[in-house]
This record gives C-alpha cells, sequence and structure tokens, in this order.
C-alpha cells in the first residue's frame, strides 16, 4: 500500500511544555485516518506539523514520498486542509469564494467547475448566496469545498463538526465518506467525537497527553477475540498477586486504583469469571468495553478524572 504520511518520533516542544511526544504514525492512500483524543492531546499542534505551519522540535515526516522540510511546495500543492473554522469572505458568495481561493492558487475556474465544486459538498443551489446568510454546518462544508480546489489527493480536517448540531454532524459524517468513496481521496479527520470517527474510520490513532496510545482499525482495536475486561474485587492486590500464577497472567494489562484490566476473548469471560471466585476472591464489578469511547476513556484515564 502506497503511504500518503509517514511520521516518525515526532516532537514538539513549546517553552518546556511537550506538546507531542514520540509521536509515529502512518496514513496510507484510501485511508479514512480517525485522529482521535481529547482536548489538548496534541491533534491540532501535530496536523500543523504535517502541513508545515510549524516545525517539529525533532522527528521526521514524510507526505507523498518527500520530506516536508525539504519539499514543501510539492506536499501542499497535493494537500487540501480546513483547520478549525473556515476562513472565508462573509460578503462574498459561495462561488465568488471559491473563484478567490482558486486564483490564490494558481488557477481560473469556469462557472461550470466552480459549481462542480460546490456539488460535491452539497452546497451547488447556493452558489450565488452570500457566506454571511450561512449556517455553521454550510461554512464548514464550503470550507471543504475551498479545500478541494485544486484537486489535491489528501485531505485534512481539523474538528469538523466542531459547533454543528446533530443534523450538521450527521451531513458532515456523509460529506466525509464521499470524499473517500466518491472522490478517491484520502482523509485524516481529527475529532474528539469518537463515535463519529468509529462510524467512518477505516484506520485510527489515539492520542493522550502528545503521546499515542494505540494505533489501528476499529475492527482490531475492538476484536470480541481480544475483549477489554475491567473487574474490580474485595481484595484487587491480592488478585492481581494470584493471576500472576495462572493462565491469565499473558492476559493481563494493568492493576490501577483498585481495577484490574485485563485483555482476553469475549467467551472466555465466564471461565475467568469462575475461576476468580474459586480462588476466593469475591468480584464486586466485572465490566467489557464494548465501544471505541469506552476503549478511548479507559485509555486516556478520562473516567477517572471526571
Amino acid at each position: 500500500m502506497e503511504l500518503i504520511i509517514d511520521a516518525q518520533r515526532l516532537c514538539k516542544e513549546f517553552s518546556g511544555f511537550k506538546a507531542v511526544s514520540d509521536l509515529s504514525f502512518q496514513v496510507f492512500r484510501g485511508d479514512v485516518y480517525g485522529f482521535l483524543g481529547q482536548n489538548g492531546a496534541g491533534k491540532s499542534t501535530t496536523i500543523r506539523m504535517l502541513l508545515t505551519l510549524i516545525r517539529p522540535t525533532s522527528g521526521s515526516i514524510h507526505m507523498f514520498g518527500k520530506d516536508v522540510s525539504l519539499h514543501r511546495n510539492h506536499v501542499l500543492r497535493q494537500t487540501g486542509a480546513v483547520i478549525e473554522r473556515p476562513d472565508l469572505y462573509r460578503y462574498l458568495t459561495a462561488a465568488e469564494n471559491l473563484t478567490c481561493f482558486a486564483r490564490l492558487n494558481g488557477l481560473r475556474l469556469s462557472r461550470i467547475q466552480i459549481l462542480d465544486k460546490l456539488r460535491q459538498v452539497g452546497l451547488a443551489e447556493r452558489a450565488d448566496s452570500p457566506v454571511k446568510t450561512f449556517s455553521q454546518g454550510m461554512k464548514q462544508r464550503l470550507g471543504i469545498a475551498v479545500a478541494l480546489v485544486h484537486d489535491p489527493d489528501l485531505v485534512i480536517l481539523d474538528e469538523p463538526t466542531n459547533g454543528l448540531d446533530p443534523q450538521g454532524i450527521a451531513d458532515m459524517r456523509q460529506l466525509i465518506l464521499s470524499l473517500s468513496r466518491d472522490l478517491g481521496k484520502t482523509v485524516l479527520v481529527s475529532s474528539h467525537l469518537l463515535s463519529e470517527i468509529e462510524q467512518i474510520a477505516t484506520r485510527m490513532i489515539i492520542l493522550d497527553k502528545g503521546r499515542k496510545m494505540v494505533e489501528g482499525t476499529v475492527v482490531e482495536l475492538l476484536d470480541p477475540a481480544n475483549t477489554l475486561l475491567e473487574c474490580q474485587t474485595t481484595d484487587p492486590e491480592g488478585t492481581w498477586n494470584w493471576l500472576e500464577q495462572t493462565e491469565w497472567a499473558s492476559h493481563r494489562i494493568e492493576s490501577r486504583q483498585g481495577l484490574i484490566r485485563l485483555r482476553l476473548p469475549r467467551t472466555h469471560i465466564p471461565l475467568f469469571s469462575r475461576a476468580v471466585a474459586d480462588a476466593g476472591f469475591d468480584l464486586t464489578t466485572l465490566q467489557s468495553r464494548n465501544s471505541l469511547e469506552d476503549y478511548f476513556l479507559t485509555l486516556t484515564g478520562a473516567q477517572e478524572n471526571g
């Protein structure tokens, strides 16, 4: 598979604060790649490094096989991006906005080409409406049309559902899927709305405090044969030590604040429960994690932090 983004051991410090730490990930052609994490996880900082808006403190980024620090123009000609809320000319129409941004890219698009770009994002009927009359969701879609104006291979969207109502979020989800399925774009989309990414991503990474927690497909991360199990007993330390001496030792992940985490096939959960009881430990909770959101909260410790 062709590598579109290859980031290796990225670090970014601001006045001694590490916003991104030893981060490596890869995006392949055709991916809808979910960049997941809570606010402050390092998503936007990483995206700015990909777009050469800021330089990494250390590490390397190759995009389309080129070192971005040496081939900035080559990379950006093949990349379109919307960073947070798009900057648009409020008093110009949607079509006039696209015309302006096309010219900034050295392009002169015909009316038919402009309408085609707007059709791709569902705004063809509002081509001649001033942007100031648009809802936030419509502005986001127009921002994506601007990002598509030079027909890039890679589209990067930073929190595209921020400020949208449920219908706007659903529309954005369908638009992202259309970019991949209908237009053949590789898409990197950052978000903290995990349930949305779960529905559209082919692959994803979960970040916490600037570090990679896990990377893979939804199927890989949520494979029933690899279920994340949490349990509590009246003697967590004793249970943890007992597990070390049993067949369950290789399934252990961690014991923290009285909560024991294991990874094992879902079908083994009843066997595990009986084994703990037979060993004389009283289970007070036993819970499997079934959704990406549960998995994310477990990895980042968000539940303990409130």
